[in-house]
């Protein structure tokens, strides 16, 4: 729902419904539009850019083959803004559900932390940023929350996780073999 992977194909799938409804492109859609996946993620932000968003619109619609008029092109505009919204918004609601929970069970009256971001539609999209921290901030108003922009996010995620369960297993470890030290040492004892 609020993926990169899966926005560009929500906003097609979208368009798809809205011409059939005859309500954009005189309700003929071209073979790139009935094509999963031919509406790239990448269009969206391009289409929200604030000075060359409407081009840039007009561009795409031709480039998939689509008879288009301005008000198309505004339309187009609306559904990827409508689209990359509730993307942040949905990314903000789990975001803030975290923070309160962590905000009430240390018993704080407001939490500072900073969390680690990585993703396309994060660094590429024009606005995204601004939406999450306005939404963010709406849900969550007794958290400060920065956005740390992380370079090969999976790569250092993974590595994390994997140093995290080794550690824990060395701990697991070390805890059996001190309790099966102290059962020897009862028994010796006894």
């Amino acid at each position: 729902m609020i993926s990169g992977m899966y926005l560009g194909e929500i906003v097609r799938l979208v368009l798809m419904k809205l011409t059939e409804k005859k309500l954009l492109f005189k309700g003929e859609a071209s073979e790139a539009l009935h094509t999963p996946g031919t509406f790239e993620t990448k269009f969206i932000s391009m289409i929200e850019e604030p000075d060359s968003g409407l081009e840039n619109a007009k561009k795409i619609l031709t480039e998939l083959g689509l008879r288009w008029d301005l008000v198309d092109a505004r339309v187009v505009r609306l559904v990827c803004e409508t689209i990359s919204s509730r993307s942040a918004r949905l990314c903000a609601a789990a975001l803030a559900t975290i923070a309160n929970r962590i905000l009430a069970n240390r018993g704080l009256p407001h939490l500072k932390t900073t969390v680690g971001v990585d993703g396309t539609v994060y660094k590429k999209h024009p606005n995204y940023s601004d939406k999450l921290q306005k939404v963010l901030h709406l849900l969550a108003p007794n958290c400060d929350i920065k956005f740390l922009v992380s370079e090969d996010g999976s790569g250092k995620g993974a590595a994390m996780v994997t140093a995290v369960a080794q550690r824990l297993a060395l701990q697991s470890r070390l805890l059996e073999e001190s309790d099966g030290e102290e059962d020897e040492e009862e028994k010796m004892g006894s």
